[in-house]
């Protein structure tokens, strides 16, 4: 796994060149089949477009897949510029359609690669960055007299609280890194005198929010 970023969310942006109207899409992707739908469902969505230039990255750092089309457009005009300033915004996993709407004014070879370039780049300077990780889901039933330590046990050791269910006990859904988790289990183990555990119930990879970040 990669130190590269990927998109925290979806995002959408729109501005208007000589008349044209552009509107970039980005999403995160974690496979070329989801690139794929991203992409089939931006042109479904805006199927009355003149254009819907796609334009991916599945992978990060030294493996990975791209794609581009013009759609259209004249050649290396829209999906290579788009590409190219995904290959420098730092992110794998990403995708985009950039969206034109013709407004009666031709821009020339050089005014479609600085339309398509400033939409591509609207997007990835507006969406936040996160990192992929892998992670464990665990649950514990512990004593109501333990939730409030056990909440800041889970904050300090950078664990999330996926849900909390009061009955006799209270059973709490939690979320880790790998790296951290035998960490809190060991304090949550100290907290206890021995008698919690927290059992992990699914493991899987999933994005953070890097910190510092938009």
């Amino acid at each position: 796994m990669g130190t590269y970023s990927v998109p925290l969310h979806e995002i959408r942006r729109e501005h208007v060149v000589v008349n044209s109207r552009f509107i970039a899409t980005l999403a995160p992707v974690f496979s070329i089949e989801e690139a794929r739908a991203f992409i089939a469902r931006i042109k479904k969505e805006l199927a009355d477009a003149s254009h819907n230039v796609p334009a991916y990255i599945i992978g990060g750092g030294n493996t990975i897949t791209e794609y581009f089309s013009d759609d259209g457009e004249p050649s290396g005009t829209a999906g290579r510029p788009a590409l190219a300033v995904l290959r420098g915004s730092g992110f794998g996993d990403v995708a985009v359609v950039v969206t034109r709407y013709f407004g009666g004014t031709l821009l020339g070879t050089g005014g479609l690669v600085k339309a398509y370039t400033e939409s591509t780049q609207m997007v990835v300077n507006g969406v936040g960055r996160g990192r992929r990780v892998p992670v464990h889901v665990a649950m514990v039933a512990i004593p109501y007299n333990l939730l409030e330590r056990l909440r800041l046990l889970v904050t300090r050791q950078g664990g999330e609280i996926l849900g909390e269910d009061f009955a006799a006990d209270i059973t709490m859904t939690l979320q880790f890194p790998v790296d951290s988790f035998d960490a809190f289990q060991n304090e949550l183990r100290e907290l206890s005198a021995g008698k919690l555990k927290a059992e992990v119930i699914e493991s899987k990879e999933t994005t953070v929010k890097i910190a510092g970040t938009a």
